[in-house]
Order: C-alpha cells, then structure tokens, then sequence
C-alpha cells in the first residue's frame, strides 16, 4: 500500500490533527490510492511515523468507520471499506455547495456566465499547474 503519511499533517493548519488525518485519508480513497480492502497502517505505527500521539490517530481512525470509509477486524486491524456511493455522494455534496455559491453570486448581481468563464480560466491554470496560492 503507497502511504503518503508524511504529508497527513499541516502544523500550519489551524484544524486539529485528527481532521487532518481524516481528510487526508478519505482523499487517498476518492483518488484510488487506498483501495477497498487495502489495510490501514496499525495505529501504533501511523502515530509514530507522525510524531503524535496514538489516541489522535484512533480518533481519526474511529471517524472515518463513523463515516463508513473504513472497518475494523478485531486482531487484525483497520481496512478500506469498498463503497462506489462514498465518492458519489461527495460528488453531491460538492454539486449542493457550488449551486449554493452560483445562486448567491446571482443574487447579488453577478451573471453566471461571467462566473464561469473566470471558473473556466481558473481550472485551466490549475490544469497547467499556473495556479497561484494566496
């Protein structure tokens, strides 16, 4: 199993540690780099490899099965789930929160033809890698 642990934390990120993980993992599994049944490094071994505590690392293994993105077997450790609607329901949720953008930039003016061609642009930088973080 590839393991980009190292990259799990952002000390410079004002979230907790055990989101971090979380999202950092879920994100491994919506691009296919942790696959259904791919086990997950053992608690003892993630905390280690991050420098962190253990209980944080459980937390976050305790929310992704709360979110049903991982199970666990009992003396053998923690494992991918395989769900085709765990991706498709982020899909939803992304599509909910753009329409929700698009409606507000409408209502306060803002032609949504203009919105997307500027979306447009954007992702075409970010294609390209020009894409510039502030």
């Amino acid at each position: 199993m590839r393991n980009d642990s190292m990259n799990l934390i952002n000390y410079q990120d004002s979230r907790p540690i055990y989101e971090q993980i979380v999202e950092n993992f879920k994100t491994q599994m919506y691009k296919g780099i942790l696959q259904e049944g791919d086990q997950m490094p053992s608690v003892r071994s993630l905390a280690v490899e991050l420098s962190t505590n253990p209980n944080t690392v459980q937390k976050a293994y305790t929310e992704l099965e709360r979110q049903g993105f991982i199970y666990t077997v009992k003396g053998r450790g923690n494992f991918v789930k395989g769900d085709a609607l765990l991706k498709e329901n982020k899909k939803n949720e992304l599509v909910r929160q753009i329409v929700t953008l698009f409606t507000e930039a409408v209502d306060i003016g803002i032609p949504v033809d203009e919105l997307v061609a500027e979306i447009k642009e954007h992702l075409g930088m970010i294609r390209y890698g020009e894409e510039k973080h502030d």
